[in-house]
């Protein structure tokens, strides 16, 4: 065995001799491949979230031709292989339920097949960090190929944005500003082509993380998934990876603390959705990188929002890759200090020199710093008090500007659901400067802290004009949401953290310049709400739901399971024959 071959795990199975090696290679042939591919070339996965009921990743088997063909080009041997598409659009009761699953489902097929290295093909939200995860504890060269963002809504002449648009859609529908037929027409005309959500949601946000991370090809996460150049991206990923084996490129050695710090300051300068905080959070604990919540306000402060992309701005996902798209922004970071130029990435070189002749097009969608859409410290800020001890996250250019400093009374209910019965009552006792609280959203509560936090300003409210109020909750919202909504309190409700003792009439206070939120209920009376609370009845007692529940951390750490925090690496499994 060369030295060359004593690195490719794959020889352990195409390379064995006598009876293990023939069962390996004939039932290989049975596909046809031919005995010349068993011959020492680096075996290359492609793990593929596609699936029909995941539509942001069902044009995910094009683009894994498309991995195929330059990792034939490259010399080496392509293998596709499913894992769980986890579609926030369909998945019940939310696709963050799931993230874990697909990971752990990700690195046992990666680290249990003769892989050397592995291309990993995303789309919706969750897809991206469960593979990242995923890869990261098996630690193999690994790439990452988003499937890219759908091409722009259009409706009634003007740009809609997926997500972002249903909202408000639906606030216009309540208060009589839209019928139900012209919603009906609207709904067809978000989501035109196959993609993940153009606006700067999660999926959008999550693939210019993986970028920034260094995971991803430059300028790769933001090809609309119908252009052609989302499937010459895929070809060069896949010769790509096989060049990474040679060289033994992994994710550890890419995904460093400077290149989490990195991801921070772009997302702010992106306005990237809350999620990011959460994934970010989980891929930095897989790989044992020291990151924490705080890091994500501390990191971001200096950092102003420079994409003017809905839900924060203007423009979408087709517009921000024709302005040239995230190495603009990642060159502008650099040349002003805010971002670490020497963290490598997946093209070996490091990224302040992959992004050192990036061009802008359009400096309305992606501003100079000198001239931002949000000021930096506007970007997510992280906040602690007595109601949030483990802390929270609100995203300030999303929210009113009037309401970040904010004391009202709370109207308070125990389940998202138990809101939605009454929002439509006119009776319902709620005024406009009241702070909504929801519980039960938590990563243990619902369980998989669902996108619910955004819940809609009551209809009598709505119609009488009110755009935005404050809302507080223990879930999560989605990057395509907008408002003034406090998000991921930690501890949640269901583990006794205090927003389970929050009553109706109680006072809170949000005051985000000084990085608080407070509830006026002295600490005596908290103790008394605490010894007569009972936790609520679990939702699951057996299954993968009784797992997560059991298993599952807070959001202030990534909401990972406490199990797979670690990366495990790639030793070959025992041989079973």
């Amino acid at each position: 065995m060369t030295a060359e071959d004593a690195i490719r795990r794959s020889r352990a199975w195409f390379g064995a001799a006598g009876r293990s090696g023939m069962i390996y290679r004939s039932w290989m042939r049975n596909q046809g491949f031919g005995a010349e591919v068993f011959d020492g070339r680096p075996v290359i996965g492609i793990a593929s979230t596609w699936s029909e009921l995941a539509p942001c990743n069902a044009h995910l088997n094009r683009v894994a031709e498309a991995v195929k063909r330059g990792v034939w080009q490259a010399g080496g041997f392509p293998l596709e292989f499913p894992v769980m598409a986890t579609g926030e659009t369909l998945i019940r009761p939310t696709a963050m339920f799931y993230r874990n699953l697909l990971a752990m489902q990700a690195e046992e097929l990666i680290r249990a097949n003769p892989l050397d290295g592995v291309v990993l093909l995303s789309g919706c939200d969750k897809t991206t960090p469960g593979l990242l995860m995923g890869a990261a504890s098996v630690d193999l060269p690994a790439v990452m190929v988003t499937g890219g963002p759908m091409l722009n809504g259009k409706f009634r002449g003007q740009d809609v944005g997926s997500g972002t648009h249903v909202w408000k859609f639906e606030e216009d529908l309540k208060a009589g500003r839209m019928t139900q037929e012209e919603v009906a027409v609207a709904e067809g005309c978000m989501a035109r082509s196959n993609g993940h959500c153009m606006t700067m949601g999660t999926a959008s946000t999550m693939a210019c993380m993986a970028e920034a991370l260094g995971m991803q090809l430059p300028g790769s996460a933001t090809w609309p998934a119908v252009d052609m150049r989302r499937f010459e991206v895929a070809q060069e990923a896949g010769r790509r990876i096989v060049a990474m084996v040679e060289e033994d490129l992994r994710p550890s050695a890419i995904m460093t603390r400077a290149a989490f710090e990195n991801a921070i300051r772009a997302n702010a300068a992106i306005g990237g959705s809350t999620n990011a905080i959460i994934h970010l959070l989980a891929i930095a604990g897989r790989l044992g990188v020291q990151l924490s919540l705080d890091d994500f306000d501390e990191l971001a402060r200096p950092v102003p929002t420079v994409v003017d992309l809905m839900p924060s701005g203007r423009f979408l996902m087709e517009d921000f890759c024709y302005a040239g798209g995230l190495p603009v922004v990642l060159r502008d970071l650099a040349e002003a200090g805010l971002l670490d130029g020497d963290a490598l990435t997946v093209t070996g070189r490091s990224v302040g020199a992959n992004v050192a002749a990036a061009q802008c097009w359009d400096r309305e969608v992606i501003r100079p710093l000198g001239e931002p859409l949000q000021p930096a410290g506007s970007g997510t800020a992280v906040l602690r008090g007595n109601l949030a001890p483990g802390g929270a996250v609100v995203k300030q250019s999303a929210a009113s500007p009037a309401l970040l400093r904010h004391t009202g009374r709370a109207v308070v209910f125990d389940t998202p659901e138990a809101y939605h019965e009454v929002c439509d009552d006119p009776g319902l006792d709620v005024a406009a400067d009241d702070v909504i609280v929801i519980r039960g959203a938590g990563p243990r509560g619902y369980p998989g802290m669902p996108e619910v936090a955004n819940v809609p300003i009551p209809t009598k409210l709505l119609r009488a004009g009110v755009t935005d109020m404050v809302r507080i909750c223990d879930g999560r919202m989605s990057g395509t949401g907008y408002g003034t909504v406090v998000l991921h309190v930690a501890p949640e409700s269901a583990v006794g953290g205090p927003l389970a003792f929050v009553r109706t009439g109680d006072i809170v206070t949000l005051d985000v310049a000084a990085r608080t939120l407070t509830l006026d209920v002295d600490d005596d009376e908290l103790e008394r709400r605490h010894a007569a609370w009972k936790p609520p009845e679990p939702v699951h007692g057996t299954g993968y739901g009784w797992l997560y529940t059991q298993h599952v951390l807070q959001a202030d750490r990534g909401a990972d399971f406490d199990f797979l925090v670690g990366s495990r690496g790639a030793a070959v499994p025992r041989e079973s024959h």
